[in-house]
């Protein structure tokens, strides 16, 4: 779509009239001889990974998907029945490959047949299988958010780097073109100079209280669990036994952050890219937060956080805004919003909270040609097709991990600034609070053993399994 075809029509139209198409580039598809396949292992099968990551993956001829892994041996059946059931609908035969399923995502890391590994799981198991399969050389996607503690985040980003991997956060609305085009008329002054930016998105609600249950037969709890404490088991604070609806880990602090984090990273790296802070962070950052008084979910609801940079821009990021994002800058501002669409169907967005997918206080900002020698960000039309167009290019994707990090980064001072209600500062040259002991201490999490990043062998050159 042509960028005055694509102006024209976003700007006709408010939140819930528009889908936005996938557009798979051209020179991704194709037949290529197996040898030629980037050998991918599925690492989590529940609710992301079968409405997006997998379908994803598998509409494209460069990539097979030869191996799955799940804690849960449910899921682990229903993941390996759903890729070679994409398979048979994409190729007319049952035959086309065999998913080897796996119980221990470490298992999977050790095959040397496999080039690359997408990463479904809990918040809580992001980290340490990336930086596994980052030291056993595969290349990585990895879901948001990036980490759960800014120590883990910084050291994922480097070894990831260090070692040469190609690797993608799955923070998808990138590819999404208003928000491209707002941060590239931003970055060439169409608005003049930038000042303010608010970011709107809710909070996640409370829940029941729950007694503890028998930990089912199909589920190994304690490795689900990993780092993070032992707690006795309930379904609500695990994920649903029957189908594959939003699971309740996402609303406990234990295993996440939060809105903060599930659906802020999305939000700041996209205001990040028009703030141009990509590799860097605020300067002050200051919040408030409700919480519920009673029941299992324990993390954020309607929130509020400041953020200041160095360049002299301020950052709001507020529950109470429509779902958006919003430049203002001397001479005019100019907003991006997702209009209709969701990753999954449980997503919690309120539709008729959206803001239209390119809004302006002049019309003329949203026609405005970015000439060839201005700034350009980095173009791709889908995400999962990026990744592994970069995987044979060796190229950097359009979410690489240092951007990761430092958007995730952003969610986290948050979250830590919403738990001490007070005004924090923060140097993000050196990644640590000004003269704030207890604020640092929040940079990163104990980790239960033998789980956690702690306990990783960094010496094996396959990543291993954790010392005991």
């Amino acid at each position: 779509m042509k960028r005055r075809t694509f102006l024209r029509t976003a700007t006709a139209v408010t939140a819930g009239s528009l889908a936005l198409p996938t557009i798979i580039p051209s020179h991704v598809i194709g037949k290529n001889p197996p040898s030629d396949k980037i050998q991918i292992a599925q690492i989590g099968c529940g609710r992301i990974a079968r409405s997006l990551d997998l379908p994803a993956v598998i509409k494209f001829d460069s990539a097979r998907v030869i191996a799955c892994c799940d804690l849960d041996k449910k899921r682990l059946r229903d993941g390996k029945e759903l890729i070679e059931e994409l398979y048979t609908q994409k190729n007319g035969t049952r035959k086309y490959v065999d998913v080897k399923a796996y119980e221990d995502y470490r298992d999977i890391i050790q095959r040397k047949d496999i080039d690359a590994i997408v990463i479904s799981t809990p918040d809580h198991w992001h980290v340490q299988p990336a930086i596994e399969a980052a030291l056993a050389g595969k290349d990585i996607m990895l879901q948001k958010p990036f980490s759960l503690t800014i120590k883990e985040g910084r050291l994922l980003s480097d070894i990831v780097k260090k070692k040469g991997r190609v690797l993608q956060v799955c923070t998808q609305h990138r590819v999404s073109q208003q928000f491209r085009i707002t941060a590239e008329l931003v970055r060439n002054g169409r608005i003049g100079k930038l000042h303010t930016v608010r970011v709107g998105f809710p909070g996640d609600p409370s829940g029941p209280d729950v007694a503890a249950a028998s930990v089912p037969g199909n589920l190994n709890y304690d490795m689900w669990l990993g780092s993070t404490p032992e707690i006795p088991y309930r379904e609500i604070g695990v994920h649903p036994q029957q189908d594959y609806s939003r699971p309740g880990w996402l609303r406990v602090h234990q295993f996440g952050a939060g809105a903060i984090t599930g659906t802020g990273q999305h939000y700041l790296d996209l205001a990040a890219w028009g703030m141009d802070t990509e590799l860097t962070g605020p300067t002050m950052i200051e919040a408030v937060a409700e919480y519920p008084k009673s029941g299992l979910w324990d993390v954020h609801g309607d929130f509020m956080v400041k953020a200041e940079y160095e360049n002299g821009v301020t950052c709001y990021i507020n529950s109470n805004y429509p779902v958006v994002i919003k430049y203002e800058g001397t001479e005019g501002w100019i907003s991006a919003g997702p209009g209709a669409y969701k990753v999954t169907s449980s997503d919690p967005v309120p539709i008729n909270r959206n803001a239209k997918i390119l809004d302006a206080s002049n019309p003329d900002i949203l026609g405005s040609v970015i000439k060839e020698n201005e700034i350009h960000l980095y173009k791709a039309e889908d995400q999962h097709g990026n990744w592994l167009e970069c995987i044979k290019s060796r190229k950097p994707t359009i979410s690489p991990e240092e951007i990761g990090h430092r958007s995730g980064s952003v969610c986290l001072l948050s979250d830590i600034a919403m738990k001490l209600g007070r005004r924090l500062f923060w140097d993000p040259a050196n990644e640590h609070f000004l003269n704030d002991d207890e604020a640092n201490k929040l940079l990163s999490r104990p980790q239960r053993k033998p789980y956690g990043t702690d306990y990783i062998n960094f010496n094996s050159a396959v990543g291993g399994k954790q010392n005991s």
